[in-house]
């Protein structure tokens, strides 16, 4: 849902206060807890450290991302990995790979010893 265009957009007052008169290069990591504020223009170049529950993720703000909510791009939730045998027998095939490529490699630093 968009904002009402007689209200006008929500920037956060205090972020706009800690980027005014500093220059990007600078200014350093911004830390802020408010992702519902959306991007300004003024803030493009900056580097801000959102808050996502537990972690400071560092976002540099583009041209692109202006409009956006600096949430959208610090996640909240952590993908661990998908389930289920398939899964299983992928790992196993990796675990496989790694063990044959290193008793190669041991048997190649055997060799030039030699």
């Amino acid at each position: 849902m968009t904002r009402s265009l007689k209200k006008g957009p929500y920037v956060y007052e205090k972020l706009l206060k800690k980027i005014e008169g500093k220059k990007p290069d600078v200014a350093g990591v911004i830390k802020t807890w408010a992702r519902a504020s959306q991007i300004s223009p003024e803030m493009v170049g900056h580097t801000f450290g959102v808050h996502n529950g537990k972690d400071f993720i560092e976002v540099k703000v583009s041209e692109e991302m202006v409009g956006h909510r600096l949430g959208e791009f610090s996640g909240t939730r952590k993908f661990y990995r998908h389930g289920g045998k398939m899964q299983k027998d992928l790992e196993a095939k990796q675990k496989e790979a790694e063990i044959s490529a290193a008793k190669a490699a041991k048997g190649a630093d055997a060799a030039k010893k030699k």
